[in-house]
């Protein structure tokens, strides 16, 4: 019996007895979609209609806005995406980051 007992413990505790953990998503969720609507000259309003608020903004790069979202499910990679959107006297200019426009729209947002 004492055997037993010092078996199990030397175990791990079975997944259905670990604690729980939620599925975390923080900032920005950007798709694929709302990125290919972006077209070069729009005003920073109508990409903040599109986008959403920007997660980083800099009061010394007021022409640069940061995207950034993360999701961490449990059993799982992290999720990690960013983009920064950059303007040209207020208006679009170019796109950085990990979601690229769609192919027919690349030339025109970069």
């Amino acid at each position: 019996m004492l055997g037993l007992a010092r078996l199990l413990g030397a175990c791990a505790p079975p997944d259905f007895m670990a604690p729980y953990r939620i599925d975390i998503q923080q900032g920005n969720y950007i798709t694929q979609e709302m990125v290919s609507q972006l077209k070069p000259g729009m005003s920073k309003e109508q990409v903040r209609y599109l986008l959403g608020t920007p997660l980083l903004t800099d009061i010394f790069h007021a022409e640069r806005w940061d995207y950034v979202y993360s999701f961490d499910r449990r059993g799982q990679p992290r999720e990690h995406r960013r983009i920064a959107v950059f303007f040209q006297d207020g208006k679009l200019a170019r796109l950085d980051g990990d979601v690229a426009p769609a192919a027919g729209k690349q030339g025109e947002t970069q």
